[in-house]
């Protein structure tokens, strides 16, 4: 698992379909504050967390979860 941490959700999608040499793994995300809002447009979205943590090898059967704040947000 690639350390996604202040990285656009975008981005962090992206590096971990290429880690996993799967371009259609499926990855989640929550909102990092209590607020429960959706990432409609990931590119406008930066990772605070992960779950699993980085360096965690990670298969097709683990659920991988960002947890995010707007980009003009600072991290809970």
């Amino acid at each position: 698992m690639p350390d996604a941490t202040g990285q656009n959700l975008q981005v962090a999608q992206d590096a971990l379909q290429a880690a996993t040499n799967d371009p259609y793994f499926i990855s989640f995300s929550e909102d990092a504050t209590s607020a429960d809002r959706a990432q409609t447009l990931d590119s406008g979205w930066v990772v605070c967390s992960q779950d699993p943590a980085a360096g965690t090898a990670v298969s097709l059967d683990d659920d991988v979860t960002f947890f995010v704040v707007r980009v003009s947000e600072e991290c809970p």
